[in-house]
């Protein structure tokens, strides 16, 4: 928020100082977690926007244990579409939301096979045009599967820890992305571990393992609040995923 409306002079310092600081972070928290990686399972760019899909209020270890089967049963684009609705909802019953999911799967992969030739568009428009896939679902495909530096993905504990490490006060997600982005563009391509969505690499989840990984962050940045602040939620209250299952 301190970015916007301020004078050209003052805007330059504090985007200094911010990315500054986003820097240390990013170091530290690569030091620290130097095998960060998608928790999501998957062997192709289809695999994982499917299993990001899935992932709206559930866990990543949920969602691996249930497209363990179900990339089996239907391994690519053409076989989900084709797959009937209450089959599908009977496969991903275990994730929640079972029948919204199992309706925009199916959708997803009907648009993918029709427009697409059945192969995972590579860019945020066309990915976002599909059924069921806003900016951040789109984010973890383009990052995790292309490779392609997109931009940040950005959920709930995305926007507390960022506040937190007082990169921003905003709690839009969109202008948090646009924040933290900025911050870390000059650096490596893809600054995975400063990503805080469950489908990312390094704070991802509501559980006591992933609340400690915020309290690390933190903590390297000398917030004398990490410990006072964060506190183990339950694990059965869901996830970082927002609970509408289209789009995100």
């Amino acid at each position: 928020n301190a970015v916007l409306g301020t004078s050209n002079e003052k805007r330059v310092t504090i985007m200094s100082e911010l990315k500054a600081r986003a820097a240390e972070v990013n170091k530290r928290l690569a030091k620290r977690y130097p095998d960060a990686k998608c928790a999501l399972d998957f062997t192709n760019a289809f695999e994982l926007l499917m299993a990001t899909i899935l992932s709206a209020q559930s866990t990543d270890a949920r969602v691996n244990i249930v497209t363990k089967s179900l990339f089996r049963k239907y391994p690519d684009a053409k076989a989900f579409a084709a797959a009937p609705q209450v089959e599908m909802e009977t496969a991903v019953k275990q994730t929640g939301f079972f029948r919204n999911k199992a309706k925009a799967v199916i959708a997803c992969s009907k648009a993918i096979v029709e427009k697409h030739g059945g192969e995972v568009p590579r860019t945020m428009d066309e990915l976002t045009a599909l059924p069921g896939v806003g900016r951040k679902t789109a984010n973890v495909v383009l990052g995790n599967a292309f490779g392609i530096p997109a931009g940040i993905v950005v959920d709930t504990h995305m926007t507390r820890v960022s506040g937190r490490l007082g990169l921003t006060s905003n709690a839009d997600a969109e202008k948090i992305a646009r924040i933290v982005h900025l911050c870390l563009r000059k650096m490596r391509s893809r600054s995975r571990r400063f990503s805080a969505s469950s489908s990312g690499p390094c704070i991802d989840g509501p559980s006591a393992v992933s609340r400690a990984r915020a309290v690390s962050a933190l903590s390297l940045c000398g917030d004398p609040r990490a410990l006072r602040r964060s506190r183990p939620s339950s694990p059965a209250r869901g996830c970082s995923h927002p609970a509408r299952v289209s789009p995100v």
